[in-house]
């Protein structure tokens, strides 16, 4: 095996964490000597001991001399666990192979640096691209402070989410339906507009075959016009916040808080994306799915806070100017003033197309 082989496994350890290790990282961790892996390892949760943990400890006395490859630059303070630069040290391993560099103003290059003046070989940027994007929810969140935005819809091939009665069951096939399950289980949160909850009376869990991580609800309503049996309030799940405006009816409010739902009322009449996003990463959620109708995906676009754009598109026409579009608002004045996306991957789920588009970058700057 090559160099590049021992980082790919390294990151595949590392993927099969996708969902579990918010607020941090997802890291994977082998150590190699001599053509034979002595150990490997993924951090799995915040709060218990890093890939670079695992790895070592199976490697055991046979780690010094040895090789570890490490998707992310390893930690050099103390956090809810000790710096792992520090075990690497200690263990006698005398090369390090890292592929992505660390963001983090606790690390970024600390690390790597106090490897390097320990006399360690310190190899960087492996593979960097693969391990930049397994990481891109996490680089994003240390960087801006606000939760990495994944909007999603269903829509038929012409664009709509509902037809003119408001009917939308169902669109999309139920591999695609299966599908947003497993991304709301790899989501911090979830959110969605009032009005979704008023039509469809929804439960924003995550139900897969082998149960899920169901994702804290996040409910948009300015107003307080949720009804107070609407089952993001009774079941009780999950922790579901709402986020309204200053003018809101207190006993309403009241009676909802009885079922542990938190309200946050903004002191202006309406509810700012910005403003929720804010909050939100001051609650330590790097990764929102928004899951709302056409004004909340509007809302979200107009302001440019979102990521990436998640489209389960169907082989069906619904058709109409009344039928409900992906996104609503007032639009675009002129096709030049158009949010510019580029396709990242798309690909067949049952019948359907999902397509995953991102910003264009170049258009942002």
């Amino acid at each position: 095996m090559q160099h590049d082989d021992y980082m790919k496994l390294a990151i595949n350890l590392a993927a099969a964490t996708k969902g579990q290790t918010s607020p941090n990282p997802q890291v994977g961790a082998v150590v190699v000597k001599n053509g034979e892996i002595l150990g490997m390892g993924a951090h799995l949760k915040a709060g218990t001991p890093h890939a670079e943990v695992h790895a070592i400890a199976a490697a055991g006395e046979k780690a010094k001399g040895a090789d570890i490859y490490v998707t992310l630059e390893p930690c050099s303070h103390f956090g809810r666990t000790p710096p792992c630069a520090d075990l690497i040290i200690n263990s006698g391993i005398k090369r390090v192979f890292i592929a992505s560099a660390d963001p983090n103003p606790l690390v970024a290059g600390k690390g790597i640096a106090r490897m390097r003046d320990a006399g360690i070989e310190v190899v960087t940027g492996l593979l960097q691209e693969k391990a930049d994007s397994l990481n891109e929810p996490f680089f994003h969140f240390i960087k801006t402070k606000t939760p990495y935005v994944t909007i999603k819809a269903a829509s038929s091939f012409d664009g709509k989410t509902a037809a003119k009665t408001g009917d939308s069951k169902w669109i999309t096939s139920p591999e695609s339906r299966q599908d947003v399950h497993r991304l709301r289980h790899e989501h911090d949160a979830i959110l969605t507009g009032v009005n979704t909850i008023i039509h469809d009376n929804p439960l924003l869990t995550a139900r897969l075959p082998q149960s899920g991580k169901n994702p804290i609800r996040i409910v948009l309503d300015t107003n307080l016009r949720i009804p107070a049996d609407a089952n993001v309030i009774r079941d009780q799940a999950v922790k579901t916040v709402i986020y309204t405006g200053s003018r809101i009816e207190e006993s309403k409010a009241d009676e909802i808080k009885k079922y542990g739902v938190e309200i946050i009322s903004f002191p202006s009449e309406d509810v700012a994306i910005k403003s929720v996003l804010q909050d939100l990463g001051e609650r330590n959620i790097m990764t929102l799915f928004v899951e709302g109708g056409s004004e909340v995906h509007a809302s979200f676009i107009k302001s440019n806070s979102f990521q990436q754009i998640i489209l389960y598109m169907a082989p069906k026409i619904i058709g109409g100017k009344e039928a409900v579009p992906f996104v609503g608002g007032i639009g675009a004045d002129y096709v030049k003033n158009a949010p510019v996306l580029e396709f990242e991957k798309v690909e067949r789920i049952g019948g359907d197309l999902k397509i995953t588009a991102k910003p264009l970058k170049e258009a942002m700057n």
